[in-house]
C-alpha cells in the first residue's frame, strides 16, 4: 500500500454503476482518501452545489439526469470548484468524446475498463497537485 496522503485528500466518484463505484469507494479508501459518491448527475449536482470542493472528481460521462459533459460545465462554473482537477472515467472510447471532455475542462480520461494501479497513480498525482 502507498503511503496516505497527508491531508487524507478527498475524491468525489460521479459514476451510476453500484458495483464500479463501491469498487472505487473500496479501492480509494484503502489508499486512505476520503470518498463521496454521487450515482447520478442530479445528486453530483447538488453535491457541488452544497459542499466544500474535494482534491479530485472522478466522473463518469454517461450518467442519468445530467451527463458528465454538463457535469464539467458546471464544475468550471461554481466558485472554488475551478481549479478542482477531474478525471473522467467512461466507456465512451471514441476520440471526440476524450476531445469534447478534455476541451470542456477535464483533466484526464480513462476508459474504462481500467487498471487500477494506473487510475490511483492518476489519482495521487492529481491529489498531490490540487491546492
Amino acid at each position: 500500500m502507498t503511503q496516505p496522503p497527508l491531508d487524507r485528500a478527498s475524491v468525489l466518484v460521479v459514476e451510476d454503476d453500484d458495483n464500479i463505484s463501491h469498487m472505487l469507494k473500496f479501492m480509494l479508501e484503502r489508499e486512505q482518501y476520503r470518498v463521496s459518491l454521487a450515482l447520478n448527475g442530479r445528486i453530483a449536482k447538488t453535491f457541488i452545489e452544497s459542499n466544500p470542493p474535494p482534491s479530485v472528481i472522478l466522473l463518469d460521462v454517461m450518467l442519468p439526469f445530467i451527463d458528465g459533459f454538463e457535469l464539467v460545465n458546471l464544475i468550471r462554473a461554481t466558485a472554488g470548484w475551478q481549479s478542482v482537477p477531474i478525471i473522467m472515467l467512461t466507456a465512451k472510447t471514441q476520440e471526440q468524446d476524450a476531445v469534447r471532455a478534455l476541451d470542456a475542462g477535464a483533466n484526464d480520461y480513462i476508459h474504462k475498463p481500467f487498471a487500477p494501479k494506473e487510475l490511483l497513480a492518476r489519482v495521487r498525482r492529481y491529489a498531490r497537485s490540487s491546492p
